[in-house]
């Protein structure tokens, strides 16, 4: 992987350099923003709406253990229970396997919580995100790095297309971010040449439904609700949104991956919702699957 140096970033790929600022390394192109920009605006102002980040740095260090009040702070301890099983069920043996310390690639890495869950562990991570901002973005990894011996890169970046080598990393992960993908292949690819011989890729937080009618149905759904709300369906970007079991064969077979379910629990609670759904006569609510995948002969 290239190194900051005085000069910036040099990508790898095709020579450019990317300069840091504010502890981002800068590497969307000029029109790649243009493309964003709406994207941004509108994401960001839902997010600050939602109550998301603070002045202060506790709340990052905190993250995923995070409680509170706000409207979107039930989402925390799911994302903590997710962390937990991935510790656990997947995390665990990648480095028991290995013997030492994981190079991961965190795309989608938000405000980079979990690139420092992970170099807290002892791994090398490199946290990848659309967005820059102080609170809401890569800015916010600034807080991360007083409290690491060695602070992980955080790069302002497409995730279909990364400012990086081929073959380097043991482990991709998509935190709450694969379903942003536009196309699902080509995400996958360019997660594929980054990694190792060897490496596979993780998907947490992503909702997976049964039949692809389903997840259509939520998109609506949330996008007019998006409207009603802050006045902007937010799609000015299109994404996936959403997998269904039909998507994971098919990627499956395209692509030569193996899938593995993991099924964390979220609580009684969470676990009834399909037969209150279904007693309600409303449309069967997503699952959260922690998928790993593996390239067959890899």
């Amino acid at each position: 992987m290239s190194a900051v140096d005085s000069s910036g970033w040099t990508c790898p790929q095709c020579a450019s350099i990317w300069a840091e600022t504010d502890g981002v390394i800068r590497a969307l192109t000029d029109e790649a923003r243009v493309r964003y920009a709406r994207f941004f605006e509108d994401y960001l102002a839902i997010r600050k709406a939602e109550g998301r980040g603070s002045a202060d740095a506790s709340y990052y260090l905190d993250l995923p253990y995070r409680t509170g009040s706000g409207p979107v702070d039930w989402q925390w301890p799911m994302r903590a229970a997710t962390w937990r099983y991935f510790e656990r069920k997947v995390l665990a043996s990648l480095e028991q396997a290995a013997g030492r310390p994981l190079q991961i690639l965190d795309i989608g890495a938000g405000v980079g919580w979990m690139s420092y869950r992970l170099a807290e562990r002892g791994h090398r991570p490199v946290a990848v995100d659309l967005l820059d901002d102080p609170l809401d973005g890569l800015g916010a990894a600034r807080h991360y790095a007083a409290k690491l011996k060695e602070p992980f890169p955080a790069i302002q970046a497409e995730m279909d297309n990364l400012p990086l080598a081929d073959d380097q990393f043991d482990l991709v992960i998509f935190n709450a971010s694969f379903h942003y993908a536009v196309d699902y292949r080509e995400t996958l690819q360019e997660a594929r040449r980054a990694l190792s011989w060897g490496g596979s890729v993780a998907i947490l937080d992503t909702p997976v439904y049964q039949h692809f009618q389903h997840g259509e149905q939520m998109v609506e759904e949330r996008h007019a609700w998006f409207a009603e709300r802050y006045g902007t369906r937010s799609d000015s970007v299109l994404s996936m949104e959403y997998l269904d079991e039909g998507m994971l064969r098919a990627l499956a077979q395209e692509l030569n991956i193996r899938w593995t379910v993991h099924k964390p629990w979220y609580g009684l609670k969470w676990h009834a919702r399909p037969l209150l759904a279904k007693l309600k006569g409303k449309r069967p609510p997503s699952r959260f699957w922690l998928l790993t995948g593996a390239w067959v002969g890899s």
